[in-house]
């Protein structure tokens, strides 16, 4: 969408014109969906996020004050959106790897047995950091958000995100590195 007809929806929006919320929920929605799914990792209530969204896009309309483009506004409510779920819900987040119900533990090659080792180890070492420590490596790492992107839906400055994942990391080497110069 060029940037003319995102102006032209804005103020049509801004009249109350449902058809231009249409347009923009039905050029926009798979983009707020997949943000919002990669953060809480539930499809259905990744989808319930992103109607929400909408709708206070929609509640804001006489506010809307855009600054760049629309698909990065509405990217960054999804963001905003996903987070205060998280923090309203007390989530934890979960990243194990399935277990593998089909062969006991003394039935499966023994890079299997080590891969999920290894895993519960890191799922153990990430849970042990700090809350705000914590977020900042998984939106990070297993989420794919930039410095900044985390900055801005974290309402922190990126000094504070690249401390907090400075300090991730020293926790996670300092606790794994044990593990993984063990002899096999």
């Amino acid at each position: 969408m060029i940037p003319e007809d995102q102006e032209r929806l804005l103020a049509e929006i801004k009249k109350n014109k449902t058809e231009a919320l249409k347009v923009v929920f039905d050029s926009f929605y798979p983009l707020v969906f997949h943000t919002t799914l990669r953060i809480v990792e539930d499809q259905a209530l990744a989808d319930d996020l992103a109607q929400e969204v909408f709708i206070k896009f929609w509640d804001k309309r006489q506010d809307l004050d855009i600054r760049f483009n629309l698909p990065a506004y509405l990217r960054k409510m999804a963001v905003n959106q996903a987070l205060a779920h998280l923090r309203s819900k007390k989530v934890r987040f979960s990243d194990e790897l399935p277990v593998d119900k089909a062969a006991p533990a003394s039935e499966k090659p023994d890079h299997l047995v080590l891969e999920q080792e290894l895993s519960h180890l890191m799922e153990q070492a990430i849970d042990s950091l700090p809350e705000r420590c914590k977020l900042v490596f998984r939106l990070s790492r297993f989420d794919g958000l930039s410095y900044q992107e985390i900055a801005d839906a974290m309402e922190i400055s990126i000094k504070t995100v690249e401390n907090q994942m400075g300090k991730a990391l020293k926790i996670l080497r300092e606790k794994l590195l044990p593990h993984l110069n063990k002899p096999a």
